[in-house]
């Protein structure tokens, strides 16, 4: 099997419109989360969010690519630019032929639904816009990226609920493993901060009104964001022969399903899919230094979570540095393992362990080091990061300094 590693980031979130402004963020321990701002936000219970601010969609997209991108396509857009131009890549000949892209995504063009049921139900039109199917189809991103970068090999979305971009970049890393292809473009992105998205997941009652505070005894819930974290996967041997700077390597995978309930999480579901990547990539549990963890601040999944971690590792678990990110730029669902890896990668790079902020009170069923509130430095050789979805879905990435 080949070695996969990575070789170019972009991100566009509530922390940032770039991976180095995200990076920036993450060490500081800044919150992303604030009010939200668009249509009939007051007719929600729910009012806050990791919105990505100060994004001017008009200056980066002409007016005909403006009417067939949804928000979560331009999103990827802007973070796959970078992601690409940081890798140095241009993908002509055999390598367009055989690169491909590969993304995570849930709510597909949430934003464009949104707009055109208020048109058709509330102002009563009945005509749309005619390219209101090929806007808000999940696959719209992927197909966008493919065609404004030349890639021509595998091409597709995954939607897993909250698992989407780990799977997209699980099948990202099997297909340049296998030799199938020597680049893949993958991660996932998502845009549900609408009117009609939050108000489907005020239904759920898990959302919380306040903050995000995974791990802590006080957490009420989880707080939804939006963006897009994109990666270049890159077989090591072509990354090698051109030069490349290499983030980190991806060293193995792992999914489950707990076959149990559509959205209470199983600790047995998630300690197979751990268990699964580190078996992938051969490691031992002690290696592990770092967890970015699904982390969402809901009582069930943060307590199924630490038990899971807790089951696989064993006395090393109390070694363990783990943290969600979530608290800070909030739950891009389809998208947010994608921007979550970024955490891996600076702890895998810089030695840096980014904090779950908001943790005000212990609890006892989450009783392993979150690196609370403030970053932290330490020497991090392998990280995992974790992914676990509605539906029962577990993906389970793991990760290498190089």
């Amino acid at each position: 099997m080949k070695r996969v590693v990575i070789t170019g980031a972009g991100t566009i979130n509530a922390l940032g419109h770039s991976v180095p402004e995200t990076l920036a963020a993450m060490r500081t321990g800044q919150c992303g989360i604030g009010e939200l701002d668009f249509r009939d936000v007051e007719r929600l219970a729910i009012k806050i969010g990791g919105q990505v601010r100060g994004f001017e969609a008009e200056g980066r997209f002409n007016r005909q690519q403006m009417s067939l991108y949804d928000r979560f396509t331009q999103f990827t857009l802007t973070a796959a630019r970078e992601a690409i131009e940081q890798s140095g890549l241009e993908f002509h000949g055999e390598l367009s032929a055989k690169a491909g892209v590969v993304l995570g995504n849930s709510g597909g063009g949430m934003q464009t639904l949104d707009e055109n049921y208020r048109s058709v139900y509330e102002d009563g039109k009945n005509r749309v816009h005619p390219f209101v199917v090929p806007k808000l189809m999940n696959n719209a991103a992927a197909g966008h990226v493919s065609m404004q970068f030349n890639l021509k090999g595998p091409s597709f979305t995954v939607s897993t609920a909250c698992a989407s971009s780990n799977h997209a970049m699980a099948q990202a890393f099997q297909m340049v493993r296998s030799g199938m292809s020597p680049v893949m473009v993958t991660g996932g992105s998502e845009s549900m901060l609408c009117f009609g998205g939050v108000k489907a997941w005020e239904g759920l009652r898990v959302m919380s009104k306040d903050a995000c505070r995974p791990f802590s005894a006080n957490r009420n819930g989880m707080v939804q964001g939006e963006g897009a974290g994109i990666f270049v996967f890159e077989e090591f041997e072509h990354a090698k022969a051109r030069n490349a700077e290499i983030l980190c390597e991806v060293i193995g995978f792992a999914m489950s399903s707990d076959a149990a309930d559509i959205v209470m999480p199983s600790k047995q579901g998630a300690a197979r899919a751990i268990a699964g990547a580190l078996q992938d990539a051969r490691l031992d549990a002690s290696e592990v230094g770092y967890i970015n963890a699904h982390g969402t601040g809901t009582a069930a999944n943060d307590k199924t979570e630490c038990a899971a971690v807790a089951d696989v590792f064993g006395p090393h678990a109390d070694s363990l540095m783990i943290s969600s990110t979530k608290s800070m730029h909030g739950h891009l669902i389809g998208g947010t393992g994608a921007v979550e890896l970024l955490a891996c990668i600076m702890a895998l790079r810089d030695g840096v362990i980014a904090p779950t902020i908001g943790y005000e009170e212990p609890d006892p069923e989450c009783a392993l080091d979150v690196v609370p509130n403030e970053a932290r430095e330490a020497r991090v050789d392998v990280a995992l990061s974790n992914a676990f979805a509605f539906g029962g879905l577990n993906a389970v990435l793991a990760l290498r300094r190089v």
